[in-house]
């Protein structure tokens, strides 16, 4: 009996989240990024699933990182901006996979304590634990330092990404034999923070220096001219550690019984949107990477669906045959990629704090914004009142350069939009707000016909 239980486990097939900060969709291959960055993303996006329109639902780290670990949008579970942990009494995926007879291990950055090192009351129910709260702040790039189960200092050889990369391998070699969920979380292509700049791996960083700028920095400028080289060369090592992640699983014969989700908690916009790189409702803040192989997701194509960091953890634990929690506030793309016909939402739903209190949602075609005038981003989770922000028409302005807002032209399409942001805003548990439009001003030369009407918004 305890043969067939054993052959039953090492059925389940393993789950491994690579998970970066803070980059962009576009400096993947998929995304049409010319430097050749992602080979080992762009194969997984092309032999699994590419998640092609994929977004936070909180860009900024914290929060999207709440949202992740418990399934739950940021003002559900309390953690609305950095510095509140998550809740000790808050399931997270690691308890859910625990559950189910998998082994669990967290590496790399988690920033949901309020301590550091992180007690083990607050490391979201992870059994191996090599981690940072804020890593940024306890390591550099040629200084790795994270904490142990038992709260000791370890530092690790090597730049960073490969530190922690060399971890995650032997965590996998010392748990081949039982179904295991690693969470491998690194802090690159994020900038560190006490010197503010990317530090790419030695030599790297001169590689990509003025070789691709996207078309919405080349507009609006901000620190790219300064910080791409060396965001970019750290992608680049990302992508060669996934590739040697990748590897590792094919020498142990664990490749094809594996989910590998990679994806990020928000993108960069280089100061071209606000004072700092991320915090804001366009594209370049919430836009990320998203792609998945493995069991349930080989040869699934290029999903077009737009898909939310809150649709990760049902996703997981979908893939793994384990229930997935009534309270989640997600859905799995598991029948996405299989092609069942789904009801799936026709827009994303963003929270934005810290910078401000505003809410966002994004379409296929259109995004719109609002802000809370008046309330300082880190002093409350929503307001009662909001003021339309920003809207852009992403078919004729992709790089959302041309804001919309208050355009008498486009007064039915904000009024549309303002309607399904509310009823995103209660759905996700938040009380209706009153929302103002924007002052009207002149259309110009834009006029929406008749046509463009009758499409879905």
């Amino acid at each position: 009996m305890a043969s067939h239980d054993n052959t039953q486990q090492a059925k389940k097939p393993n789950v491994i989240v690579f998970f970066t900060d803070q980059q962009r969709w576009d400096s993947t291959g998929v995304h049409g990024n010319p430097l050749d960055l992602t080979p080992n993303f762009d194969w997984m996006a092309t032999a699994g699933t590419h998640v092609y329109n994929s977004f936070t639902c909180q860009p900024v780290c914290g929060p999207a990182r709440s949202c992740l670990q418990s399934g739950l949008y940021a003002t559900t579970s309390g953690c609305y901006k950095n510095g509140i942990p998550l809740p000790r009494d808050c399931k997270t995926m690691a308890h859910y996979f625990k559950d189910n007879g998998y082994t669990t291990g967290y590496i790399g950055k988690w920033h949901l304590a309020d301590s550091e090192p992180v007690i083990e009351e607050e490391r979201g129910g992870y059994e191996h634990w090599l981690a940072s709260n804020v890593l940024e702040f306890s390591s550099d790039a040629y200084d790795t330092v994270m904490y142990n189960n038992d709260n000791e200092e370890v530092k690790l050889p090597g730049y960073r990404v490969d530190a922690q990369t060399d971890a995650a391998i032997r965590y996998i070699d010392e748990h081949k034999a039982e179904p295991f969920f690693l969470f491998l979380s690194y802090i690159e292509p994020h900038h560190q923070n006490h010197r503010d700049d990317y530090p790419a791996p030695f030599g790297y960083e001169n590689r990509y220096h003025d070789r691709y700028t996207p078309p919405d920095l080349k507009a609006l400028g901000g620190t790219s001219a300064q910080h791409l080289g060396g965001y970019y060369g750290m992608i680049k090592r990302l992508d060669e550690a996934l590739g040697r992640m990748l590897d590792a699983l094919r020498s142990l014969d664990l490749l094809d019984n594996t989910v590998v989700l990679y994806t990020a908690d928000h993108a960069c916009h280089f100061k071209t949107r606000n004072s700092e790189y991320k915090r804001s409702c366009h594209d370049s803040s919430i836009r990320v990477p998203t792609a998945v192989y493995g069991p349930g997701f080989i040869q699934g194509g290029q999903l077009r669906e737009l898909v939310s960091l809150i649709d990760i953890p049902p996703t997981l634990l979908d893939a793994a045959g384990i229930p997935v929690p009534d309270h989640y506030q997600g859905r799995s793309i598991l029948p996405l990629a299989r092609r069942e016909k789904t009801d799936w939402p026709e827009e994303v739903f963003i929270q934005i704090s810290e910078s401000q209190v505003g809410r966002a949602i994004r379409t296929h075609r259109w995004k719109y914004s609002v802000v809370a005038p008046g309330l300082q981003g880190g002093r409350a989770p929503g307001s009662d009142r909001y003021v339309e922000e920003f809207l852009y028409d992403l078919q004729a302005d992709p790089y959302e350069l041309n804001n919309l807002a208050g355009n008498e032209s486009f007064s039915k399409v904000a009024a549309d939009l303002r309607a399904r942001l509310i009823r995103r805003m209660t759905e996700a548990g938040e009380t209706a707000p009153v929302i103002e439009p924007a002052p009207t001003k002149k259309g110009g030369q834009r006029r929406v016909s008749v046509q463009e009407m009758r499409v879905k918004l």
